[in-house]
């Protein structure tokens, strides 16, 4: 039975909402979610935009504004991930891949912002990584601000290289980009994950959701209406619930006009 890696037991995340007269409303967009990544594996998130997924990301990287509450609880690899654990977890053991590339530090030149994929960083290794994402070796002096943005993107993926990289939680990592460019974050992932790291995909995407995925929890509302293997989804077996179906049913590839996505 292969590990479960990150463990997310009835979570739930409200906000307080000032109304009219300055009175006070507690929102919930995020309602007693529960789900499991497994060593090792692609589990895709899919959901329409407020949904609740980068809701959840935030919640695992310990990222959710201040007047955020959180009830439920997160676990990674079996211990409570607590402020203070993921203070020391991000951006070491745990990655994170946004969906804007203005995540990156536009005062710091690519390569120095690269040193921290190694415990011991050298210009040589640095260069090697760049190449390893189809990037020259002049990246290594740019600012973000200098490249484009294809090439800003797979810099995000580079960030997260790493011999103690073990969980991924990759935001909408996909948006708007040309076919090809998003085939090469797709095989990213599978180089990833060849590499033992587990990956939380979330996307409105599922057409590439279904192409990498080991399992896709679908979200509606601030839950988990569902989680399928993708070829439970294709067959349309009698264990998916319906929104599911339609969701992909109503696939372009599917000869649908228009995604309800």
């Amino acid at each position: 039975m292969m590990k479960k890696i990150l463990e997310i037991l009835n979570l739930s995340i409200s906000f307080m909402q000032y109304n009219r007269g300055f009175t006070q409303k507690e929102i919930t967009p995020v309602k007693e979610l529960s789900l499991t990544v497994k060593q090792n594996e692609i589990l895709a998130i899919v959901g329409a935009s407020g949904s609740g997924k980068s809701l959840l990301a935030h919640a695992i990287l310990g990222i959710l504004p201040t007047n955020s509450k959180i009830n439920g609880k997160i676990l990674y690899n079996g211990e409570i991930l607590t402020t203070e654990k993921i203070k020391k977890l991000r951006g070491k053991e745990i990655k994170f891949i946004p969906q804007s590339v203005q995540y990156l530090d536009p005062t710091r030149k690519i390569g120095k912002q690269l040193e921290e994929c190694f415990e011991v960083p050298t210009k040589e290794n640095i260069l090697n990584l760049l190449r390893e994402f189809s990037l020259n070796d002049k990246v290594f002096d740019y600012y973000p601000h200098e490249l484009s943005g294809g090439m800003l993107r797979r810099v995000l993926f580079a960030t997260c290289h790493g011999k103690g990289t073990n969980l991924i939680i990759a935001d909408e990592p996909t948006p708007g980009i040309h076919p090809k460019a998003l085939q090469e974050i797709l095989d990213q992932f599978i180089n990833f994950k060849k590499q033992g790291i587990s990956i939380v995909f979330i996307t409105h995407d599922m057409k590439s959701a279904m192409q990498v995925a080991d399992r896709v929890a679908i979200f509606k509302d601030g839950k988990v209406v569902g989680t399928y293997t993708p070829s439970e989804i294709k067959e349309l077996q009698a264990s998916v619930d319906s929104y599911t179906k339609k969701l992909w049913e109503t696939q372009p590839s599917n000869e649908f006009l228009e995604a309800i996505l």
